[in-house]
């Protein structure tokens, strides 16, 4: 038997998404054993004060916990892998052991002991069922049929996938969320469906009539067959099995290659039951307010349990106020928990579908309907015998809902019909400020009013940190707009400036304003831009820049180089605004070499180029690896050795990737319809033209494309900034996507686009959010913080409803005409290819005016360069004395020359004399390229961490 010996041990029967909320939330209580066995605050229930839980998880699947919520989203690229919801080092911090493939099957409630399949032993101090549900599947004929499904785990999404692929037809069996849903998948993988309902209409559990006759009319338009009324009698099967169709008890047929089955689960109690804890008559295990069952030590929660109120939730959300009532049962608390908020807003096929409140109260006084057959839209508010707003249905714009919803039970501040009415569909300004500090705001996580007011006071001061300390409108984003309004009411009170602030100390401006005064000024240089929009120091003269503002403005005079008559950005004063990637137009690594990223576009490459690639590997001792963006990477290469590989590639026909810039990386193709046999449409010429019409393009970001050649997205389109999907109409065009450290799926902006219409949309697209983002802000975070989002945007790029929409294509065209592979430019301007040294080589002869010398640790002046060889703002490599000591030197703009230590203490790389230069309160400074950290150019110190220093060399100038 395993069991604890010197710590409780806390058993957790199965890792789903309220399986691992609990164990985040014992986290956050400081409640869990860390690797050194190390006890800390008290539990309850019997266990000693002073201990943390030990953990054991045994899991049925054989995958950590991860987000069922978002399970449609496989359908179209998503890995499993995405999806996860604990963080790579969660269970090893907290020494948590678990246990994948291997459920429970017998529970010992007198031993303390639980058997896994293996038949592996257990005792636990405290046992903790979350178990979940499994999927009913009606006992009709045939169901047991290859080519019927359930729809519950990432196992059941690739079994429908497999199948989906020698299939056309496809019916759903349940018309309600998750049945909606697997329509949804189903038509992603180019499947002709149906949908079966028992009930006289769709989603009988969340919409009315009214509401269900809009989205039915709405995915009728889509193509999907709708049965209502009626049921399944036998799901028909073919001479080999297979299955061919259902049918109905009205005598209909609906034709099925694929079968899922969506009616509905029931809550996985059987081991409870065989163990003799308390179950429902109807299904799930009985527990308290707690959370506690029948038998003393032993919890459940989630969907196999039955609440205090005597529900079942098969929501996430109320599973969470479960899993925070359960930790504080472990941890000595009084955690309650008697019933949740099942309000609900989706998107099913395309149409949005929300439920708020108990939109079906008996003792509503009146309701408030607006409807519009012809664009399925329908809206619904119901308010009680005292005016108070007790729940709303919204079907195909359900905008208002983060407003709407956590005004449940109080006054509606304004008409109802302010709230549902074209145009007028935000209802009053301030709404949020009826309500009380314990309203819900954000449901999902349970984030109160009052809990975001808190934020704002503790110093969270704008959207994205309340968001990071609080978890609101951080899941569904419905809430987003509710809090966006209660953090913007706070800060107002609290006396606080609310708007973006400048883009640094030396400018008061937005970077998005300083785009427009130099588009509009047609200012074509740092100096002119500081002079007459920077902040003056005391003495007035302009600033100097850091490393915020200068690398920004060399983005901006890049961008608009066509419109300012510059060619490249290290023509004249750009090459001293540069970070490092930029600078040597090739990515800076750990070690202080650089790597060589040649553009391919879309992942193609010719034999001879592919031989080339591994010569030069081989010549230059390079490492060689495959990038995820379908490009060969060259790691190793010294800044002398860039322009020699530069001039190989060159002559061979190929150019810059670019992988350096924030500016387009690439345009990922999948092999579409010129060799995969499930390509609708010409992903790879696709995924070329974009690729190499937007190469060069600076922008705030860096930029990732792709072109899908079906819905299968196996370039994963909807993980990028622009993304296209073929269909059988044309391309589908997503937005915004970012598979980064915070993934996001992209927004479909435009559908069934033919290949100019998709250019022209993308041009719109991209100069729009050049145009108005901020400085390092992704398309992603862009769009979740532009004043009306994706839809905002739709109406920019596709309606014009700013006029700016032959501007935009007119600014684009200009960079494509101007566009000139950055690499070549460098190989035939002699002066740029100076710059490409690891160190300057010193003034033969001896010494005279114009040398700058350095003192060497003997005490000798020696010349190291000539004063033309300094750059103002930027910083040069030279070699000192008879050890060869890598020295930096700068030149100020103001003249002045600073000598310092070359080498980065951090990384030990010689690189400090290719970090940017500035000004900080008047001290001159530069940033190293390498961690971004500052060091006094006068004393060597670092602004940022005092252990860290920089040896300052005598410097004069003859």
């Amino acid at each position: 038997m395993l069991s604890s010996t010197d710590r409780p041990t806390l058993v957790l029967v199965g890792h789903g998404m309220v399986g691992q909320r609990l164990l985040e939330e014992l986290a956050a209580r400081d409640a869990l054993a860390g690797p050194d066995g190390t006890d800390g605050p008290g539990t309850a229930d019997g266990v000693p004060e002073g201990w943390r839980w030990c953990v054991v998880v045994l899991a049925e699947e054989e995958r950590r916990a991860y987000d069922r919520v978002h399970l449609s989203s496989l359908f179209t690229g998503t890995t499993p892998e995405e999806l996860s919801l604990a963080a790579p080092d969660f269970l090893e911090r907290h020494d948590i052991t678990l246990r994948l493939g291997d459920p429970v099957t017998a529970l010992d409630t007198t031993a303390r002991t639980v058997t896994t399949r293996t038949g592996a032993t257990w005792h636990y101090d405290a046992l903790v069922l979350a178990t979940g549900s499994y999927a009913f599947v009606p006992p009709v004929p045939g169901r047991d049929a290859p080519g019927c499904f359930v729809y519950r785990t990432v196992e059941d999404v690739r079994a429908i996938q497999e199948a989906a692929r020698g299939a056309r037809t496809a019916a759903v069996i349940g018309g309600g969320l998750l049945g909606l849903e697997a329509v949804g998948a189903l038509r992603s993988l180019g499947l002709d469906t149906g949908v079966v309902e028992a009930a006289p209409r769709l989603m009988p559990a969340q919409v009315d009539a009214g509401g269900a006759d809009a989205l039915a009319h709405t995915i009728e338009a889509m193509g999907v067959r709708v049965y209502t009324d009626t049921v399944v009698t036998e799901v028909r099967t073919g001479t080999d099995g297979q299955v061919r169709g259902l049918s109905l008890s009205d005598g209909r047929s609906v034709p099925a290659d694929v079968v899922v089955f969506s009616v509905g689960v029931r809550p996985r109690d059987e081991l409870a039951r065989t163990a003799g804890l308390d179950v429902a008559d109807r299904g799930g295990i009985v527990i308290d307010a707690g959370c506690r069952t029948s038998v003393p030590g032993i919890y459940a929660l989630g969907e196999c349990a039955r609440a205090a109120d005597g529900e079942v939730y098969g929501l996430v959300a109320p599973g969470y106020r479960m899993a925070e009532a359960l930790a504080d049962t472990l941890t000595g608390g009084d955690g309650s928990f008697t019933g949740a908020d099942t309000s609900t807003k989706l998107k099913l096929l395309g149409a949005d579908v929300a439920s708020f409140g108990d939109p079906f109260a008996p003792d509503a006084r009146d309701s408030v309907i607006w409807a519009d057959s012809g664009s399925g839209v329908y809206k619904k508010l119901v308010l009680g015998p005292d005016g108070r707003l007790v729940g709303g249905i919204l079907v195909g714009d359900a905008d208002v809902y983060g407003t709407l919803r956590p005004l449940v039970g109080t006054p509606l501040p304004g008409p109802a019909a302010s709230f549902l009415l074209p145009g007028e569909g935000t209802g009053p300004a301030d709404t949020t400020a009826v309500l009380p500090d314990d309203a819900v705001i954000c449901s999902c996580n349970g984030v109160t009013k009052g809990a975001l007011r808190d934020a704002v006071r503790s110093g969270a001061h704008d959207l994205a940190a309340v968001k990071k300390c609080t978890g609101a409108a951080t899941r569904c984003g419905g809430c987003l707009g509710a809090v966006t309004s209660v953090v913007e009411a706070q800060l107002a009170a609290d006396g606080i400036e609310t708007g973006t602030g400048g883009l640094c100390p030396d400018f008061t401006q937005t970077r998005r304003e300083l785009y427009e005064i130099v588009r509009v000024t047609g200012i074509s240089s740092f100096t002119r831009l500081a002079r007459e929009y920077g902040v003056p120091g005391p003495d007035g003269t302009p600033p100097h820049g850091c490393a915020v503002c200068r690398p920004t403005v060399a983005s901006l005079l890049a961008t608009l180089g066509p419109e300012l008559g510059l060619h490249h950005i290290l023509d004249g004063e750009q090459a001293a605004l540069q970070d490092t990637n930029d600078l040597f137009l090739a990515n800076l690594q750990k070690d202080g070499t650089y790597s060589v990223v040649p553009r391919l576009p879309a992942g193609e490459i010719s034999p001879e180029h592919l031989v080339l690639l591994g010569e030069i590997a081989r010549d230059f001792g390079l490492y060689a690896k495959l990038t995820g963006g379908q490009r060969i990477d060259l790691f190793g290469a010294t800044v002398d050795q860039l322009p020699v590989i530069w001039r190989r590639l060159a002559d061979a026909g190929l150019e810059s990737g670019h992988a350096y810039g924030k500016s387009l990386r690439t345009a990922k193709s999948c092999a579409g319809s010129r060799w995969c046999r499930f390509g609708q449409r010409d992903s790879i010429g696709m995924a070329v033209e974009l690729e190499l019409r937007y190469r060069g393009l600076r922008s705030p970001h860096k930029l990732k494309l792709a072109a899908s050649g079906c819905v299968r997205e196996c370039a994963e389109a909807r993980s990028k900034d622009v993304g296209v999907i073929a269909t059988a109409k044309g391309w589908n065009l997503y937005v915004g996507g970012n598979g980064g450290s915070k993934p996001r799926h992209a927004d479909l902006l435009a559908q069934d686009l033919d290949d100019r219409e998709l250019i022209r949309v993308v041009d719109r697209f991209l100069m729009f959010y050049i145009r108005t983002a901020d400085r390092l802000e992704r398309t992603a975070a862009w769009l979740e913080r532009i004043d009306g989002g994706i839809g905002h945007v739709r109406d920019v790029v596709l309606h014009d409803c700013l006029g700016l929409s032959d501007e935009l294509e007119s600014q684009m065209q200009r960079h494509v005409d101007a566009y000139r592979d950055e690499w070549r430019a460098v190989l035939e301007d002699p002066a740029k290819l100076r710059r490409f040294t690891s160190s300057l080589p010193a003034p033969e002869g001896p010494a005279a005016p114009g040398h700058v010398q350095v003192r060497t640790r003997a005490g000798e002046w020696t010349s190291v360069c000539l004063l033309e060889d300094l750059e103002p703002g930027r910083g040069v490599p030279v070699r000192v004395g008879e050890e060869k000591e890598a020295v930096a030197l700068f030149r100020s703009p103001d003249g002045e020359i600073f000598a310092v230590c070359d080498t980065d203490p951090a990384s030990h790389a010689d690189v400090i004399s290719r970090g940017i230069y500035g000004a900080v309160d008047g001290i001159p400074v530069v940033t190293s390229p390498m961690y971004k950290q500052r060091f006094d150019l006068r004393t060597g110190a670092c602004l940022d961490d005092e252990s860290r220093h920089l040896t300052v060399h005598a410097v004069r100038l003859l």
